[in-house]
């Protein structure tokens, strides 16, 4: 079995040094549709280095990713066909709010490894601490299809129950033609997000826009609708793809608010509101 869950499991974390800086941070803040208008104040929060903060979804992609869902795919145990890997879902807890410029250890370990049937799922965890202490933690959650079925644990469900009722507020968000190759420069090359006739093998009509990056874009919407464009109020944002995004296409962001916490569902307009995340929670102060 390519799948040895006793053994991942077992395995010592890698752990290495990552670090970033403004330049990175701005990088990815125009890749997830910061800077429009770009002299609104508000925008420039995301774009100036003199008043600069942190999205805490920049918690995905600091340090080019690394050490990354590849990374964790070659650990012992773990022998797959990345043709047959899917990010499922992707979970970050803030520790506390993320420095522009900053250097660090990430340590990164299977955390659980389920039998879903006709797939497994790992759970790749990232821990993040500098000098001063924790800073994030982020779990991907990654479907490996015709891997399971070995008898092991199922895990736990991901499916929220609906939120009730209409949503409070909807915004929509334009992903620009050019967006996912923007948001590649951030440290994911997968050419399934650039290259049309890679993205032809791989079962779709043209390139796709990165996953984080929709998640990206969802987070920052949040913050500027309800959260008064303070990133320090996060405290953790969980979310399962629940389908693709198209460069072009407009994202429809609906919330339904919370006491501490903001239920989100995301679609894309052009294509009758197709879901794209799914079972989505802003916990916030």
């Amino acid at each position: 079995m390519p799948i040895d869950a006793a053994k991942a499991l077992a395995a010592e974390p890698r752990t290495g040094e990552i670090s970033w800086n403004s330049k990175d941070v701005q990088l990815y803040h125009l890749g997830i549709g910061a800077g429009l208008p770009a002299t609104d104040p508000d925008e420039l929060r995301y774009t100036l280095e003199s008043r600069l903060h942190v999205l805490p979804s920049f918690a995905t992609v600091a340090g080019s990713g690394s050490p990354g869902v590849i990374s964790g795919l070659s650990m012992p145990g773990i022998e797959v066909d990345l043709a047959r890997v899917l990010h499922g879902g992707q979970s970050i807890v803030l520790h506390r709010p993320i420095p522009a410029t900053g250097t660090a250890t990430a340590t990164n370990r299977i955390a659980a490894v389920y039998d879903k049937g006709k797939a497994a799922v790992l759970v790749l965890r990232t821990e993040v601490s500098d000098a001063d202490g924790p800073l994030w933690t982020n779990d991907s959650q990654i479907f490996i299809k015709g891997e399971g079925g070995w008898g092991g644990d199922r895990g736990p469900s991901a499916r929220l129950e609906p939120p009730a009722g209409a949503p409070d507020r909807t915004v929509e968000r334009s992903v620009r033609e050019d967006q996912a190759l923007l948001y590649r420069l951030s440290g994911d090359w997968n050419p399934l997000h650039a290259d049309p006739e890679f993205a032809k093998v791989a079962g779709f009509e043209r390139p796709i826009l990165h996953g984080l990056c929709t998640y990206g874009m969802t987070l920052k919407a949040v913050v500027d609708t309800l959260l008064g464009g303070d990133v320090a109020r996060v405290r953790s944002y969980v979310t399962r793809f629940a389908g693709v995004v198209y460069p072009g296409e407009t994202l429809r962001i609906r919330m339904w608010p919370g006491e501490g916490s903001v239920r989100v569902a995301v679609s894309a307009v052009e294509r009758d509101d197709a879901p794209v995340l799914a079972d989505t929670v802003v916990e916030h102060t």
